[in-house]
């Protein structure tokens, strides 16, 4: 059976904390940052906070996506996917909304807090 230090998956999860600084709704799931930030997106927020990799329930590790309040809407339709971007030009995370949620250009949106995690070898 394959085992993995909990190091190596800090250093991944540490990626994502200390360069994932804006949060997009899409409306598909993108497979690139310019997907992310310009194609699919209806929304951003670019004061995203992640925290500190932790235990994962059920075994790996994980980090938190601080909630999201306020956030500008830019486009109209339905948010169904989230994407994490270093705001720049790297596309680090994607992932299903808990639910889809429609919004309006020039409103605002929130997102609760959520889990981005690596699981343990099985």
């Amino acid at each position: 059976m394959a085992t993995l230090a909990n190091a190596v998956f800090d250093n991944g999860l540490s990626t994502l904390t200390t360069n994932g600084t804006r949060i997009d709704i899409c409306t598909t799931e993108p497979t690139s940052y310019a997907e992310a930030t310009s194609t699919y997106t209806l929304g951003n927020d670019s004061a995203l906070s992640i925290g500190s990799p932790a235990d994962r329930t059920g075994g790996g590790r994980e980090v938190t996506v601080a909630s999201v309040s306020d956030a500008s809407v830019t486009g109209t339709g339905t948010a169904a996917f989230y994407a994490i971007t270093d705001g720049s030009a790297n596309l680090y995370a994607t992932g299903s909304l808990s639910a889809s949620q429609s919004v309006t250009s020039g409103n605002t949106f929130s997102l609760g807090s959520f889990t981005i995690g690596i699981p343990d070898p099985a």
